[in-house]
C-alpha cells in the first residue's frame, strides 16, 4: 500500500465557504456534532474534488474512507446547497432588464460525471446525455455581454 497526500488547487475561503453551506442544514435539523462520517470542511473538500478534478466518486470516498454510497450521498449535498444558491433564469433577467442590459450570454458545457442514478418519467436515465453519448450533467451560465457571470 501506497499513501500519498496532494494539494487541492482551490483558495482554503472557497472551502470554508462550501462548508458553512453544509453545515447550516445540519445546524437546522439538529444532526449532533461527530454523527457523520465526514464534518463539513471534509465534505466540501471531497465536493469541490469532483467539481476541479472530475475524480472518480469511489475514489473520492475511498480516500475519505466512505462508502461509495456514502459519497455519492455527500457529493449530492454538496451539489444541492451550491444549486440553491444560485438565482433563478427569470431573476437574472430581470435585474438585467431594471439595470438596463441589453444582451446576454447563455452558454453551458456538459460536465461528464459518473453514472448517477435516476430515471426520468419515461424510464430515460436522468444523467445520459444523448447529445454527448456519455453520462453528464450540463452546467448552465449566463454572462454579461463582456463575460462577466450574472
Amino acid at each position: 500500500m501506497v499513501s500519498c497526500s496532494a494539494t487541492l488547487d482551490v483558495p482554503r475561503p472557497v472551502v470554508v465557504f462550501l462548508a458553512r453551506l453544509l453545515a447550516a442544514p445540519r445546524r437546522s435539523i439538529g444532526t449532533p456534532k461527530g454523527s457523520r462520517v465526514l464534518g463539513p470542511f471534509r465534505q466540501s473538500v471531497l465536493a469541490l474534488r469532483w467539481f476541479r478534478d472530475r475524480t472518480w466518486v469511489h475514489c473520492l470516498a475511498r480516500d475519505a474512507g466512505i462508502s461509495q454510497a456514502t459519497g455519492h450521498r455527500y457529493l449530492n449535498e454538496g451539489i444541492n446547497v451550491l444549486a440553491d444558491r444560485c438565482p433563478d433564469l427569470h431573476a437574472v433577467l430581470e435585474r438585467c432588464r431594471l439595470a438596463g442590459v441589453t444582451h446576454v450570454i447563455l452558454d453551458g458545457a456538459l460536465i461528464e460525471c459518473d453514472r448517477i442514478a435516476g430515471t426520468t418519467e419515461p424510464g430515460n436515465d436522468l444523467w445520459y446525455s444523448g447529445k454527448g453519448r456519455r453520462f453528464a450533467g450540463n452546467v448552465q451560465v449566463i454572462a454579461a455581454a463582456d463575460g462577466t457571470p450574472l
